[in-house]
């Protein structure tokens, strides 16, 4: 057999320089700037609670688990860590406006207003001024603001962002294709929403592909803004499964969920669901206009029918919305809630190249042109319409339109039928819409 010289293992061995070696090595521990340079806000936000619960808090560490807290989604715990630091009579002038950002994406726009003008001037609370004076309509401070952007980023993001929001959708995508060269997670996640308005879901999910490759595990928002986009885009998949826990994340979770409900014909669920939502937008008034209306012949309550077709007259009355699909819709919607079918006929003419496939759309046409005796055209237009239950409707409302005779119950039905599918029509245009409710 062969013999060693030295033992293989133990003192003697040859490991004992390696062994010496990594003995030296000692294990780093992670640093704070490791954590946020590879934008791990899980791994900061840890470490930083470690160490002010082993006693070694500081100011310092109280902003910065307010910062990492904000970048995690957690508004609320970042609210509170601000509030605490705001008690402090050596406060940062700058927690005021981060403060006044974790309001904002709470939905606390008065309190978050508040808070803002208690900071300094600065680029931060301009852009968070900007978005606020949108949210409460503010023209004139809207613009001011607005002239006090400069060629920057995150200015140029919030210029974007509030042309979507005001439907200058062409605007708003010569903006991100310019941003687009620094490949910015947020600009790539708006060309994809500015793609399914222009397009269709399919070429917007193309766009979100790159960034579902990139997102971080770790950085929560986007993959929320990124599940929440899927949903929309794929036409309500798995409504049920994401929007539910992102209502009180993403404000247009909550739109799109309700549109769901529609789509289920569970009008309540719906109707519970927005009954408190305050309407900015011409989306949103659409959006309570139609569940109004679908609750008002589900449970034929008068009160709701009006609240709607108040709702469709403002946006179709609108001097932004008045020469746009959507507003004509909108009046023509009105006119069917107050039966005066010559006029919704007039709307309806004005834009009917645009649905001239529309199974919906050539219903409810049907419908007011049999509300005017005009029957054979009705018939025609009913032709177009391959969904049986529209045919039943149709056949159901000519009969009762045939058979008037001043009787105010007959009248009443008329008027109900037309109701429910003029909710049809708004519920499908509204769908279109807020289904962008990519955010």
């Amino acid at each position: 057999m062969l013999s060693r010289k030295k033992p293989a293992v133990g003192p003697g061995s040859g490991n004992t320089v390696s062994s010496a070696k990594d003995s030296k090595k000692k294990r780093k521990l992670p640093k704070l700037e490791d954590f946020l340079q590879m934008r791990d806000y899980t791994g900061a936000f840890t470490l930083l609670e470690f160490n002010r619960n082993s006693g070694k808090a500081s100011e310092e560490t109280n902003l910065w688990i307010a910062y990492t807290a904000f970048h995690l989604g957690d508004y609320k715990k970042s609210m509170e860590e601000y509030l605490a630091l705001t008690k402090s009579e050596a406060c940062h002038p700058d927690v005021w406006v981060n403060l006044a950002c974790c309001y904002f994406f709470l939905g606390m726009y008065k309190e978050g207003d508040e808070m803002a003008q208690k900071g300094p001037k600065s680029r931060l609370q301009n852009r968070l001024s900007f978005h606020l004076s949108h949210k409460f309509s503010d023209e004139k401070k809207l613009m001011s603001h607005h002239q006090a952007l400069q060629d920057i980023i995150e200015d140029q993001l919030s210029l974007a962002s509030i042309h979507y929001l005001r439907s200058h959708y062409q605007e708003a995508i010569d903006i991100y294709k310019r941003i687009l060269l620094d490949n910015s997670a947020i600009a790539v996640n708006l060309k994809a929403c500015n793609h399914f308005r222009l397009y269709n879901g399919k070429a917007a999910e193309a766009e979100l592909k790159t960034l579902q490759e990139t997102a971080s595990p770790s950085f929560s928002f986007a993959n929320d803004l990124i599940k929440h986009n899927l949903v929309v885009f794929r036409g309500g998949e798995g409504a049920l499964q994401v929007l539910p826990p992102l209502v009180d994340v993403i404000p247009e979770a909550r739109l799109n969920l309700v549109i769901y409900y529609l789509r289920q014909d569970d009008v309540v669920e719906a109707y519970n669901l927005i009954k408190d939502l305050e309407p900015t937008t011409p989306q949103e008034y659409i959006l309570k206009g139609v569940v109004n209306a679908a609750l008002g012949q589900e449970q034929g309550s008068r009160e709701h029918l009006k609240i709607a077709q108040q709702y469709f007259q403002l946006v179709g009355g609108s001097a932004s919305e008045c020469d746009t699909i959507p507003g004509r819709q909108c009046m023509a919607s009105c006119f069917f809630l107050l039966k005066q079918f010559e006029d919704v006929l007039i709307y309806f003419n004005s834009i009917k190249s645009y649905f001239y496939n529309d199974d919906t759309f050539n219903f409810n046409y049907a419908q007011a042109k049999a509300a005017v005796g005009n029957f054979k055209e009705a018939e025609e237009k009913s032709r177009n319409s391959k969904r049986q239950l529209h045919r039943e409707k149709k056949n159901s409302a000519v009969k009762i339109v045939d058979d008037d005779d001043d009787d105010d119950d007959d009248d009443d039905t008329v008027a109900h039928k037309c109701h429910g599918n003029t909710t049809a029509t708004q519920r499908k245009l509204t769908a279109t819409q807020r289904k962008l409710t990519a955010t």
